[in-house]
């Protein structure tokens, strides 16, 4: 009989799978001992923020990489070593985190930044939450540096979901346009290559930003990155092989140590709640699914419209024919079709290239330049690194995509139906 807490029967005082969950928390910022890859990273990043410890002006820096490739972990790491090295200076230095996906206007930014100001500093003024313009919360930002801070680091994270780049030119003109002394250094964080292209060139020109790249786990840093999170786990509940699997699983789809670790995590999850005292490759296997999709729907859900019909039209390709390759041409035609069933006028090929390329940068799929001969000439042959009906499922989560056949709807003009060609009218 399980142990009980506080004499209720309900509650066990023992996790009999997990001893320190806490380590496979996603927002778990680990020690440096268990950071693993990512020595040049940290290295970077120091060398475009580590003249605030000196009491210089920073630069500002954006990282670049898919996601689980240590943006955030590293940024929040070294911004962290930044603020020890400056107060050992004897400089009064801040750390400010923002995820922008929920503070994704200009308001709530601010706001954020206010009240995580006012957390680390005794300041008196009332931060309202509601009820007042955005110029309102860069005055207490102002202020609060100016009484309280020489120099602070503000990390964007997954700043191409701000509706409004505006911050950037406050932030980094904020000491030109005199309205604080105190240095300010951006770390801009995103999945997406191609944000800088989105910014306006005055906001470009103002922030000035140097621009890294981080590349995917590969197989051997995941196994070493899992084995460094085995603590999390009661003595002796991972089976033999277990991390490894994980690792290769994660390697092989993705390269991504969050997603890696999510499955660890469910693993658990799925053999406590089914009463197995260890985790087993079986349990692995399970947990991969898992994490897939919502890995697939994590990476669609703030796509554009186009992004996700271009995704849909490739699965649906896919499903629907007897290739797992493409061209761009005949994704784009049955992109088309599928534009004219919800009803959406459809971007010309070269956008929906650009949205499919996009789409390759954060690991959805894979484009290949392949050459078709001299009557051809060169081409992209493009493949969803997922499978199909998990890209179906994501895109008809969108409500305003809700009339896209179903996986099994699909398949039913599959070629193992006896159907050689889909006909989208339909459907409608």
């Amino acid at each position: 009989m399980a142990e009980q807490t506080g004499g209720d029967p309900l509650f066990e005082s023992h996790d009999p799978i997990f001893d320190r969950k806490e380590l496979l928390h996603v927002g778990h910022v680990p020690d440096e001992d268990r950071i693993v890859g990512r020595d040049d990273e940290i290295q970077s990043v120091a060398a475009e923020v580590g003249a605030i410890t000196r009491g210089d002006p920073p630069n500002n820096v954006m990282i670049y990489g898919k996601t689980g490739t240590g943006k955030s972990l590293i940024s929040r790491h070294v911004a962290t070593r930044a603020q020890d090295a400056a107060q050992g200076n004897d400089i009064d230095c801040g750390v400010l985190y923002v995820d922008c996906s929920e503070a994704n206007t200009e308001t709530r930014t601010t706001r954020q930044l206010a009240l995580s100001l006012k957390e680390q500093t005794e300041y008196q003024q009332n931060i309202p939450l509601r009820g007042v313009g955005t110029m309102e919360y860069y005055q207490h930002i102002w202020s609060i540096l100016g009484d309280c801070f020489d120099a602070v680091i503000v990390i964007l994270d997954e700043i191409d979901k701000l509706d409004n780049s505006n911050v950037l030119m406050q932030l980094s003109r904020a000491r030109e346009a005199r309205k604080t002394d105190a240095y300010i250094g951006v770390i801009g964080i995103s999945n997406k290559v191609q944000y800088r292209e989105t910014l306006d060139e005055r906001i470009d020109s103002s922030f000035g930003h140097r621009e890294l790249f981080f590349h995917p786990y590969d197989a051997s840093q995941l196994r070493e990155i899992m084995r460094n999170r085995e603590d999390a786990f009661q003595p002796a509940v991972l089976e033999d092989g277990t991390i490894e699997l994980c690792a290769a699983l994660a390697a092989k789809k993705h390269g991504d140590a969050r997603k890696a670790i999510e499955i660890l995590k469910e693993a658990g999850e799925l053999a406590r709640r089914i009463g197995s005292e260890t985790v087993s490759e079986d349990h692995i296997q399970q947990a991969q699914e898992v994490a897939e999709i919502n890995r697939i729907e994590e990476l669609t859900s703030g796509a554009t419209v186009h992004a996700k019909l271009a995704l849909y039209a490739l699965a649906s390709c896919i499903i629907t024919g007897e290739r797992e390759t493409y061209k761009t041409r005949e994704v784009y035609e049955r992109y088309v079709g599928i534009c004219e069933l919800v009803a959406t006028d459809p971007i010309t090929e070269n956008g929906l290239y650009r949205q499919l390329k996009e789409q390759a940068f954060l690991g959805v799929i894979e484009s290949e330049k392949t050459g078709g001969g001299r009557s051809q000439g060169s081409y992209l042959l493009h493949r969803l690194v997922t499978d199909p009906k998990h890209i179906v499922k994501a895109g008809r989560r969108d409500t305003s995509l809700e009339e896209l056949p179903t996986y099994d709807r699909l398949r039913e003009t599959s070629p193992s139906t006896g159907n050689r060609d889909i006909d989208l009218t339909s459907f409608s």
